[in-house]
């Protein structure tokens, strides 16, 4: 069982997602195990402080070391593995699918979540293993980007999906963007559905699925073609949509 603690001053912003859907699926099945800390609980004064003016002034107020310091270390005391420590951040490295599937290969995960300015740089240096945006923008607190993170990583873990297969063709997962995808009915108002998906060829439809992947790829970011080696078949296969889309 994955355990994932997250950190952060408003536990409750997390309710509705880990109890919905597949990540409270999840826990269901005992294949991941969530614990909301507020670190406000471990702050040593008795204002129950958590920030404070940066020094050298500025706008904005800086989180303190201490009381993430400190809720960290008791959950590393009860950790039966080192865990990663996960700081979301939009100066972190930008979060995809390789990494998610990384993560997912952990037994143990710690998100802390930030608000305010910024966070005290000793935290990035001696507590932080990672630090992930997950796009180039700012929001209000971390806690978004946890959920964000936390749903890409749950779902990979084994038996949470029906079907296993699901996520091993995801978007991205090949290096690719998936191939569309159709249902009943046939026809829908005049837009029906290619006759190679529903001539029960097995060979054909994966042929198509794999060029219509290649195809959406390119027309909708090229740049993932250049960080793939494609097979001798995806190469055919592409030089035909190029020639179909001149």
């Amino acid at each position: 069982m994955m355990k994932i603690d997250i950190l952060t001053l408003f536990p409750e912003m997390f309710n509705g997602v880990l109890g919905s859907s597949i990540l409270h699926k999840a826990a269901e099945k005992a294949a991941v195990e969530y614990n909301l800390v507020n670190f406000r609980d471990f702050s040593d004064n008795k204002h129950s402080s958590v920030d404070d003016y940066p020094y050298g002034g500025g706008a904005g107020m800086v989180l303190m070391p201490q009381p993430i310091f400190d809720a960290v270390a008791v959950l590393k005391e009860k950790a039966q593995s080192s865990p990663r420590v996960i700081l979301l951040c939009p100066q972190g490295t930008r979060y995809d699918q390789k990494k998610a599937e990384e993560l997912a290969k952990e037994d143990h995960l710690i998100f802390i979540c930030g608000h305010y300015e910024g966070y005290d740089e000793r935290i990035r240096e001696s507590l932080v293993t990672d630090e992930i945006s997950i796009g180039d923008y700012v929001l209000t607190g971390g806690e978004l980007g946890a959920m964000v993170v936390i749903d890409s990583v749950v779902r990979l873990l084994p038996e949470v999906l029906g079907n296993q297969e699901s996520h091993m063709k995801d978007s991205f997962s090949t290096g690719l963007l998936e191939h569309p995808h159709y249902t009943r009915p046939a026809d829908f108002r005049g837009m029906k559905v290619p006759d190679v998906l529903m001539s029960g060829n097995h060979r054909l439809i994966e042929e198509w699925r794999n060029k219509e992947a290649l195809r959406r790829t390119l027309l909708r970011r090229p740049d993932l073609l250049e960080k793939i080696e494609l097979t001798p078949d995806q190469k055919k296969w592409l030089a035909e949509v190029k020639k179909e889309s001149m």
